[in-house]
């Protein structure tokens, strides 16, 4: 069995693939003070109350913008599975170009995402990310990765509104009912939620535009499900993406292995 931990700036996501098939799935907090210990037993238990067993775990594929966590998870990896991760990086076959200026400046989610969707349509495509920072990435028709947008994400905007603002109140990311909020509560989550479905849809409809393509457009990420509903440019929504391009590249990378002893 694969496991696939993709490690973002405010939550980790795991999925436990049989083959091609995710039979389970998680989401923890990302907290770079933990030791590989406490991961690894949080893990585990994890993986034992899902009804299977850590020696089931064969390989470990990992996507991580979060240096700290590098160590942490290679150091859980070698002790409680005694296996040492595949981390997405330079110098692991993707099978995917980037086209970026500096390809190593690309964090690993975002290619993680091309590959995903790119395999899932065989055509030009746009991945939009929900996560702490909302990414809107551009796949060629070949299947190279063009570059995006990088935005604020939508909690740490509100965060950062909460924060300079003294006299506005914490409040919960829910779609309003309306645009024109009546209290203040509701002029709030008007102006979070739909200035988002504004910046999602207006930078997709420019970048189709400057490249003369109606790409399919998927969206990810965890508040994907709620700003997507609003968004006139999305066409799906994956909540799995991430990780099924994180089983994709264990595939290439475990074909690639054998290829190598095969010619050996």
């Amino acid at each position: 069995m694969l496991l696939a931990i993709d490690i973002g700036n405010t939550n980790i996501v795991l999925g436990l693939y049989q083959g091609r098939k995710l039979v389970t799935h998680w989401r923890l907090a990302t907290q770079a003070e933990r030791t590989a210990d406490e991961y690894g037993v949080i893990i585990s238990q994890l993986i034992d109350y899902s009804g299977h067993r850590c020696q089931q775990i064969s390989a470990i594929a990992v996507s991580c913008v979060v240096p700290p966590m590098l160590t942490t998870t290679q150091e859980l990896g070698q002790k409680f599975f005694r296996i040492d991760p595949l981390v997405v990086g330079p110098g692991i076959k993707t099978g995917m170009p980037i086209l970026y200026e500096n390809p190593k400046d690309v964090g690993a989610d975002r290619i993680v995402n091309g590959i995903a969707a790119y395999e899932k349509y065989h055509d030009a495509c746009i991945i939009v990310d929900f996560g702490t920072a909302t990414t809107i990435d551009l796949i060629s028709k070949k299947g190279e990765y063009i570059g995006g947008a990088i935005a604020p994400g939508l909690s740490i905007s509100l965060e950062a509104l909460v924060q300079r603002a003294s006299k506005l109140p914490r409040i919960e990311v829910i779609k309003p009912k309306e645009v024109v909020g009546r209290n203040t509560i509701h002029s709030i989550q008007a102006g979070i939620f739909y200035g988002y479905v504004g910046l999602v849809d207006g930078i997709v409809r420019r970048i189709q535009d400057q490249h003369d393509a109606r790409s399919k457009v998927v969206a990810t990420g965890g508040l994907a499900p709620l700003v997507a509903s609003e968004c006139s440019s999305i066409d799906e929504v994956d909540e799995f993406l991430t990780l099924d391009g994180l089983r994709l590249i264990h595939e290439r990378n475990s074909l690639q292995e054998v290829k190598v002893r095969v010619q050996t």
